[in-house]
């Protein structure tokens, strides 16, 4: 950067979206030159309710990340509740099922894990809003279950991987403040 010798590099750029970047381009509303630059493989990954099979080794996956987090051993999952999250059409796609299991195992206590089924209406709704209670409520259990300690590694922060200074942040914006 500001130099006037061209400098060689080899590099690949890996971009995702869930935009149709070929069809912005056709319209105008993406640059041509850098669409065709970023199309060299195209990956498309299907959206979550158009794979319900791979809702079970998903949550599992899940389960076993949160499992060590939060020091839970979990052995089983009702079929019917498997069932259940297979059926849901999921539009938050990966986060949402990641958000449902991570719930499910916050508030669990036995080795058999509940997953309450995700209400779509809430979220039809009035998404933002929808979206910053859910992630109040999250954020409020994680301060109770730290009992508000925000920073090392037992703290609030630690457990959604957030730094301490983001947490801070998204306290004060949906304002979480700590009981006196």
């Amino acid at each position: 950067m500001g130099s006037q010798k061209p400098v060689k590099v080899d590099i690949r750029i890996i971009a995702a979206t869930n935009r149709d970047l070929e069809k912005l381009a056709r319209e105008g509303k993406f640059r041509q030159d850098l669409y065709y630059r970023l199309n060299v493989f195209p990956i498309r990954v299907p959206p979550l309710r158009e794979r319900p099979e791979d809702i079970p080794p998903l949550v599992w996956d899940f389960v076993e990340e949160f499992a060590s987090q939060f020091g839970k051993q979990i052995q089983s999952i009702g079929q019917a509740t498997m069932d259940q999250l297979q059926r849901y059409p999921w539009p938050g796609n990966l986060r949402e099922l990641r958000n449902a299991i991570e719930r499910a195992m916050i508030v669990s206590s036995g080795t058999r894990l509940k997953i309450e089924q995700p209400d779509l209406s809430a979220t039809e709704a009035q998404p933002s809003q929808a979206m910053d209670e859910a992630e109040r409520e999250h954020l409020l259990r994680v301060l109770e279950q730290t009992a508000w300690r925000i920073r090392g590694k037992k703290g609030a922060a630690a457990i959604p991987g957030l730094k301490p200074t983001t947490l801070e942040f998204r306290m004060a914006k949906l304002g979480l403040r700590r009981p006196a």
